[in-house]
């Protein structure tokens, strides 16, 4: 049975929270990641396939990989969180296990365990075809720290 926890989707408010936010990421805007849903505890990052994102054999390079991995836990863990604070990650596992290929790539970041202070996070990257096929190429685990905003 689908996990319906997988569509649901965060309130209005929090999901321009995350998404300003992401909008200030130079990195994702450099590599031409996006998020494509928003939910209590969950979030999903897209990547196209583009030569800048590859390495020498034309699969995606494991540091784009991980990177899309890292940032989709992070802001799942960030809707979980009160307004007037911000999320760091503390430190992320990540196994590669199977060449990254395909039309794109999808970063699913969940919340395992939501604390006061940590959080941490389960990470999933799937390399999506055309036709629709979806093959888990990267997982991982992740603990996060909930932060006061730096000051202006």
């Amino acid at each position: 049975m689908e996990d319906q926890t997988q569509h649901e989707q965060a309130s209005p408010e929090v999901q321009k929270r995350i998404q300003d936010s992401f909008d200030c990421q130079g990195l994702m805007a450099h590599l031409g990641a996006r998020i494509t849903h928003i939910g209590p505890g969950r979030v999903h990052i897209v990547l196209p396939s583009r030569s800048e994102v590859t390495q020498q054999h034309g699969y995606f390079h494991a540091g784009a990989t991980s990177t899309i991995a890292d940032t989709a836990g992070g802001y799942a863990a960030y809707t979980l969180f009160p307004e007037d604070t911000e999320v760091l990650t503390v430190e992320y596992k990540i196994n590669l296990l199977a060449p990254a290929v395909g039309e794109y790539l999808e970063a699913v970041g969940t919340v395992l365990k939501a604390g006061r202070t940590l959080t941490v996070c389960q990470l999933e990257v799937f390399g999506v075809t055309d036709d629709g096929g979806r093959k888990l190429v990267a997982n991982g685990q992740q603990t996060l720290i909930r932060v006061k905003p730096p000051e202006q």
